[in-house]
């Protein structure tokens, strides 16, 4: 590992804006956030993984990843970021790396060539070049290719160090973050500003969640100058250090960039969520005030009460047929970071009751908001075995769970109802309209048939007594006792 990403990595766990970090002595914060990976269960997990996820949805460059085919395959489009234009990002960019180019070291001119095709193809505004874990073993400086890169090719060239190996996939998040601070944000400006400019961090538009958010700062003149990363432009990022405000959506990600903006441009960050009708209309409010405060019109805070009051109404008059079927229904939520306590918010809204969420890749203010949302503690768990959570189901603890894909079959199996709540789902439940889409795809859930035809004991497993001498149920004992 070399030196400048091991400073970075240094700097990166003394986050002054981590409270859980900022939390600990001097000798644990050194250790920093990162997890021993097993070999090989990287995918999904790893530091690469994190930074890809966090840039790959700008959408008009080039992500081209530095290291055996593999990774690329495993990085690549694993989040359902949509874009509404350029569509670069969905071409998957590798360097391909074999074992001839490992052993005589021909892994940067191999770079080189890479970048300089994918530059004469596409003429993308950037290339981002991610590091993997081989070529970080075998020394490869991808910094100094980007370097050469840039001059000979008049692009700009990314180095994103974030080799998987260094950390877990948060970490990642945030080695991409120090990317976009040390070679994008600030380098170009603007064609022109507005008093109400603004960015939103960490947010990256899982199945076009942004785009039912945009409406509304639009409606109240609220310009999103960029989204880091989602749906965004390499020269939106680029000059975003010209915006007013930003909101943080997930700090866990992408504290850094909040906290150095305001650090070096003066930008004030809050962090809010856009899941559930009470948070949309609270981050539109800070929003308008924070907006205010540096100089756009008073009158956008009336403008942003009379959009809320009707925003609210439409979309508590689009929830009511649906709460007969979800009031009072127990969830069982298993996620993480920012939605450990935005979905909380929004499921106890229409009247759901939590058994427990998880907290896991949460902050400390984070856990904080679910005590003062739920008013205990005691509903909050870290992580759950898969055989502990099977149980809960099965015992009928729970009516619903909400978790990400890789434990639904556990719910599944304990015939138990399951939403997608994580990246790899297909409908967005940002913003009011989202929030009646979440009701709505609850309710399905809840009400689907299928759950009662699972539940019901098979055949053979009803005795004949029980079964009030049916027609199929002696057969089928008959045929039991034959075997």
């Amino acid at each position: 590992m070399s030196r400048s990403l091991q400073a970075k990595i240094a700097d990166v766990f003394n986050e002054p804006g981590c409270d859980k970090n900022a939390a600990k002595g001097e000798k644990e914060r050194k250790k920093g956030c990162s997890k021993p990976l097993t070999p090989g269960a990287a995918a999904g997990g790893c530091a690469f993984d994190g930074a890809k996820i966090a840039l790959q949805p700008i959408t008009d460059v080039v992500h081209l990843v530095h290291g055996p085919l593999a990774c690329e395959g495993n990085g690549w489009d694993n989040r359902h970021a949509a874009s509404s234009g350029p569509m670069v990002y969905r071409t998957g960019f590798t360097t391909d790396l074999a074992e001839m180019d490992i052993i005589m070291g021909s892994g940067e001119k191999r770079l080189y060539r890479a970048i300089r095709e994918a530059v004469a193809r596409h003429d993308p505004p950037a290339v981002f070049v991610y590091a993997t874990c081989v070529p970080a073993l075998i020394g490869d400086d991808i910094e100094a290719v980007c370097r050469h890169a840039s001059e000979k090719l008049g692009v700009p060239c990314i180095p994103v160090n974030a080799p998987g190996f260094v950390g877990s996939k948060n970490l990642g998040n945030k080695l991409a973050g120090e990317a976009l601070l040390d070679h994008v944000i600030g380098t170009m400006e603007p064609e022109f500003t507005t008093p109400t400019d603004i960015n939103i961090l960490g947010e990256y538009n899982l199945s076009g969640e942004l785009w039912q958010v945009r409406p509304l700062f639009e409606r109240l003149g609220i310009r999103l100058h960029a989204c880091v990363t989602g749906d965004a432009r390499y020269r939106e990022v680029a000059s975003a250090h010209r915006a007013r405000v930003n909101m943080m959506v997930c700090s866990t990600a992408l504290i850094n960039i909040a906290r150095k903006m305001e650090e070096r441009y003066g930008i004030p960050y809050f962090e809010g969520s856009f899941y559930g009708i009470e948070d949309t209309s609270t981050a539109l409010r800070t929003t308008a005030a924070l907006l205010v405060r540096r100089g756009a019109p008073a009158e956008l805070i009336d403008r942003t009460e009379a959009l809320i009051g009707a925003e609210e109404a439409r979309a508590w008059a689009r929830i009511a047929p649906y709460r007969r079927s979800l009031e009072g229904k127990r969830v069982l939520l298993y996620t993480g970071g920012v939605k450990s306590w935005s979905i909380v918010s929004a499921l106890m809204e229409i009247g759901m009751e939590i058994v427990s969420t998880s907290t896991r890749k949460s902050t400390r203010e984070d856990k904080e908001r679910i005590k003062e949302i739920m008013k205990t503690d005691a509903h909050m768990v870290d992580s759950i075995p898969p055989r502990e959570m099977y149980a809960k189901l099965r015992n009928g603890e729970a009516d619903i769970m909400l978790s990400g894909g890789r434990t639904q079959f556990t719910a599944l199996k304990a015939k138990t109802p399951w939403l997608d709540i994580n990246q790899e789902r297909h409908v967005a439940y940002a913003g009011y309209d989202g929030m009646v889409n979440l009701v709505a795809e609850l309710a399905r859930a809840l009400d689907n048939p299928v759950w009662r035809e699972v539940r019901r004991p098979a055949p053979w497993d009803v005795p004949a007594s029980a079964a009030g001498g049916s027609s199929l149920a002696a057969p089928v004992a008959a045929a039991a006792a034959r075997a």
